[in-house]
């Protein structure tokens, strides 16, 4: 089979990156660093009917992208983004439930020697297995140790790698041995592209319940801010009226205005005892309470009644 030049070959792919764009509303931009062809073969089979994998050169990214800007100006918000080893994921479904499909596909690997750690890798106490000659390379690692059994076993947790560390050779000999594989690789959602917006792939993980309270605090600083410089707007009428309404009855207290709202205010100053009329009938039910616990109280019969005496 003859393979097509390569001026062809980039032209097909503009032409396919371009209709993935305008077929697709929603898409990932993942990195795929460590991921290998077995891995990304096994990903593109359990996404297929569901979302669209195409990889490809940054620079022939940019230039389909920027080919493509005067139909779609949204997305040159990606340009940015395209740097290092990166791809697209695209998708016509939901975006939350694509990126579980993702990180299900993740793979366990080995902490290899210069790589930049995922995550922190702990040390459990454990038994190691290992014979006593093999004291001198945890003590490197300031590793505290004994030997039980004819083994070393490891005495406390130990932070053995953090986050965005550098793995030494020591570190990834130690894991190797142990039999431990403490990172997961897979393709990892970087951007998300949906409907001409971007924004980072946190926002998915948030519920219905957090964007009303995050929204419920925007309005309430909207308010105070409105309030504060004597603005009115739609978060801060209702405080104002509040307010007003206030100030109103506080006039009506001390003259003859009078309105519909002031009329009971009124009414109370007119009578004060009303007001001691009022605050009794609801004291009354927590007072009844205390009165039937005591009239309850079985009552203790004295020796006398009983026809003793004290010296009987």
């Amino acid at each position: 089979m003859v393979r097509e030049d390569s001026a062809a070959w980039k032209a097909k792919y503009f032409v396919k990156l371009v209709e993935l764009f305008e077929e697709y509303p929603k898409c990932f931009l993942v990195g795929v660093d460590n991921v290998g062809s077995k891995q990304m073969q096994e990903i593109r089979q359990n996404l297929r009917g569901h979302a669209v994998i195409l990889m490809g050169k940054n620079t022939m990214i940019r230039r389909a992208i920027r080919g493509h800007l005067a139909k779609n100006p949204a997305l040159e918000k990606l340009l940015p983004y395209v740097v290092q080893n990166v791809g697209f994921v695209f998708t016509k479904e939901d975006l939350g439930e694509i990126r579980t499909k993702l990180m299900e596909n993740k793979r366990g690997a080995p902490a290899k020697a210069g790589a930049i750690a995922p995550c922190d890798v702990h040390l459990p106490p454990q038994n190691t297995g290992m014979g006593p000659e093999k004291t001198s390379f945890f003590q490197a690692l300031q590793i505290p140790t004994k030997i039980a059994r004819g083994t070393i076993e490891i005495l406390n947790e130990v932070h053995l790698i953090k986050v965005g560390e550098k793995v030494g050779a020591s570190e990834s000999a130690l894991l190797n041995m142990l039999g431990i594989t403490p990172f997961a690789y897979g393709l990892v959602v970087l951007q998300v592209y949906d409907n001409g917006t971007i924004y980072t792939p946190d926002v998915l993980d948030m519920t219905t319940e957090e964007l009303r309270k995050r929204f419920m605090a925007g309005v309430r600083n909207v308010a105070a801010v409105s309030l504060a410089i004597k603005y009115p707007t739609l978060a801060s009428v209702a405080h104002s009226i509040a307010t007003g309404v206030q100030n109103m009855l506080g006039v009506a207290a001390v003259t003859d205005v009078t309105f519909k709202e002031a009329e009971k205010l009124k009414e109370y100053l007119a009578d004060p005892s009303k007001f001691a009329a009022a605050a009794p009938a609801a004291a009354a039910p927590v007072a009844a309470a205390p009165a039937a616990a005591k009239k309850e109280e079985p009552k203790e019969e004295s020796d006398e009644d009983m026809g003793f005496g004290l010296f009987d």
